[in-house]
């Protein structure tokens, strides 16, 4: 089983309009809804692959209610704590046809106490005894201390879990410091690390040196089309991503982490994983869904796609 945390889960939903002018009335159709927060994406896809996923984090009110009754009727297992102090969040995405482009209206999420947050490490720690791969990802909600990941990953890997961060700022920041088996930022994320914006994939090289240095065994940096730069136990990896007429890139990096924690619970080769992260992260563009692929599309794809050493 895979476990997810999503400390600011959401209803996303998605509208997809021939033309999306500024300060105009725009008349949309109905909008695609589902579950959302970056780990409950990541749980979608990684059922869609046909395994056993827990999703956990926070949920509140009766929006937290519709996300767990989705997940339920997706078959995604989940294990949420309910806070008192507030509404989950709506997440909107426009898509304007016309231009390819996708705009999102993404609202915070509802504050937590020092009570919640302490139910949820248990809850964490339990679904860890009972996971292969536990996936820490997302933003930080109000009231909730930014070494917030660094505890949960702590908390995991002494249950003998592996686990992957796909976070930003001062959560990746603090999160590497647990040192996770996989760090997964892109390309405008891997710019706090490095502490300027990344102009050269060259650039990375150091900073995989660092990081191995400091015990994170993988680190991967998503690169949208270009695909993606991996390192794994010193050696390094360049994964180009296949060629696809993307429709919604929304939650593709959430399908490629869900992807790659399927591959290493199941014991893959970090080649084939990254190979099959890809080839998800692909699938899910051709979809206006987020989180969202078709296997038969991943298939397709990573037969596509070849992992260069460097």
């Amino acid at each position: 089983m895979i476990m997810t945390v999503t400390l600011n889960a959401a209803i996303d939903k998605t509208y997809i309009v021939p033309k999306f002018p500024i300060g105009e009335a725009t008349r949309a159709g109905r909008p695609l809804v589902h579950p959302g927060g970056k780990g409950i994406n990541v749980a979608r896809v990684v059922r869609q692959f046909g395994m056993p996923s827990l999703a956990t984090g926070f949920v509140g009110g009766k929006n937290g209610e519709a996300i767990t009754d989705m997940l339920s009727g997706l078959d995604v297992g989940h294990d949420f704590v309910r806070v008192a102090g507030g509404e989950s969040r709506l997440c909107l995405t426009i898509i304007d046809e016309a231009s390819g482009r996708a705009t999102e209206l993404l609202e915070p999420g509802p504050p937590v106490t020092a009570r919640e947050l302490s139910e949820l490490k248990r809850k964490v720690e339990l679904g860890a005894r009972r996971s292969k791969v536990a996936v820490f990802s997302g933003s930080i909600p109000e009231g909730i201390p930014s070494s917030v990941y660094r505890e949960l990953i702590a908390a995991a890997q002494a249950a003998g879990c592996l686990t992957i961060l796909d976070t930003s700022g001062d959560g990746l920041v603090q999160g590497i410091a647990a040192k996770p088996f996989l760090i997964k930022p892109n390309e405008h994320e891997v710019a706090r690390l490095l502490g300027k914006p990344l102009e050269r994939e060259e650039e990375l090289y150091p900073l995989f040196g660092r990081l191995l240095a400091q015990g994170i065994a993988c680190a991967v940096v998503s690169l949208g089309a270009q695909g993606c730069i991996a390192a794994h136990n010193g050696t390094l990896y360049k994964v180009p991503a296949p060629r696809i007429r993307a429709v919604n890139t929304v939650g593709c990096g959430d399908s490629f982490v869900g992807a790659l924690a399927v591959q290493l619970a199941s014991g893959a080769s970090m080649e084939r994983a990254l190979i099959q992260a890809a080839a998800a992260g692909a699938a899910d563009a051709l979809t206006f869904e987020a989180g969202f692929v078709r296997v038969e599309d991943v298939k397709r794809l990573a037969q596509e796609i070849s992992v260069m050493r460097l």
